[in-house]
């Protein structure tokens, strides 16, 4: 990786030899394996180590989970808000834990499409409540620094599945609990 940085350095025109690049290569090195250590980790585990059999049976809402990850398009960053939610049949889960399945998916190189949707589906796949819901609102570089330049845009993205996708009055309860928080809705 850092070879490779040094030579990415030359082709840009740039001197990787000079003072404030000499270290360039190996600080690259640390930081894209840091942002794409969600590939070595898996969600389900980190869900498993805490579920907890309790009598709940209302809406479970984490919201403005800020996250951070890279566009596989153009490996420039987008980062924004997450807002889960479950809803228990038996099982619930640390909030914790929420947040590092959140964590986990993002760092890797995604879409945000994909990304909703994976985390969505490994709560689903992992506590089998009656439904999940996940929205994220998201600011991508490679649309504000580069491209079309569109510094305020914003993309909005939902993950509706079980009793979220098939009850009105569940999605409305979630989404009015964020309500506060998303721009579009404001």
């Amino acid at each position: 990786m850092q070879e490779l940085t040094r030579d990415m350095l030359i082709k840009i025109g740039e001197n990787p030899d000079r003072e404030g690049l000499k270290k360039t290569p190996e600080r690259f090195d640390e930081a894209i394996r840091f942002l794409t250590s969600g590939y070595h980790q898996d969600p389900r585990e980190v869900l498993q180590r805490a579920i907890f059999h309790e009598e709940y049976d209302e809406m479970v809402t984490v919201k403005d989970l800020d996250f951070f990850s890279l566009c596989e398009h153009h490996i420039l960053p987008f980062f924004g808000k997450c807002h889960v939610a479950y809803l228990p049949r038996k099982n619930i889960v640390g909030l914790s834990k929420i947040a590092r399945v959140v964590e986990m998916y993002s760092r890797r190189l995604q879409v945000q499409e994909r990304l909703t949707q994976e985390i969505a589906t490994a709560i689903m796949d992992t506590l089998a409540p009656h439904g999940v819901a996940v929205v994220i609102e998201a600011s991508h570089l490679c649309m504000v620094m580069r491209g079309v330049e569109k510094q305020n845009s914003k993309a909005v993205t939902s993950a509706m599945l079980g009793v979220f996708r098939t009850r009105q009055s569940t999605r409305m309860e979630f989404m009015e609990l964020i309500k506060p928080t998303l721009n579009i809705l404001r």
